[in-house]
């Protein structure tokens, strides 16, 4: 799998579901205990990616889980939410080119489908209302914009 890439671009293929959990993460100001529900809710949704069908999710689980990152993406990257959801979106751009000039068309979904669920899962982590057992789903308007700016960037490569 690794072979179908150049180390640049698998660097950008790992490195971006946490970028993208940071970034689903600052869409809005949190309590902590919002913050730690998200960040656990990005990491299993990372992780839901070791049981894709698809190898390139597997590989891209497996290496993510391999290496340390040296320079992790950080909530302090996102205080100037512009430019951190923006170095985001010009990430998910070109990952979506190299997805569509090295990867099959399935793998390419596929990875693109878990980094749009790693986000949508952080977005709608403990909601307030699930707390009270209500129906929690709905993101906020920042959420939904970001899904939607995240989606954009992904697909149209």
């Amino acid at each position: 799998m690794l072979l179908a890439f150049e180390p640049h671009e698998w660097e950008l293929l790992t490195r971006l579901p946490a970028r993208v959990m940071i970034a689903a993460a600052s869409t809005e100001p949190d309590s902590d205990r919002r913050t730690v529900d998200e960040g656990l809710a990005g990491i299993n949704a990372i992780a839901a990616g070791a049981s894709s069908e698809s190898n390139l999710v597997k590989a891209a689980v497996s290496a993510i889980y391999a290496e340390a990152d040296p320079d992790p993406p950080t909530a302090e990257q996102f205080r100037d939410s512009v430019t951190g959801m923006t170095e985001v979106f010009v990430s998910c751009r070109a990952a979506a080119l190299v997805l569509d000039a090295r990867a099959t068309p399935a793998d390419a979904l596929a990875y693109r489908q878990w980094v749009e669920s790693i986000a949508d899962k952080v977005c709608g982590a403990a909601r307030p209302s699930e707390a009270l057992g209500l129906d929690g789903g709905a993101h906020s308007a920042a959420e939904q914009e970001f899904l939607h700016q995240l989606i954009e960037a992904l697909r149209n490569s």
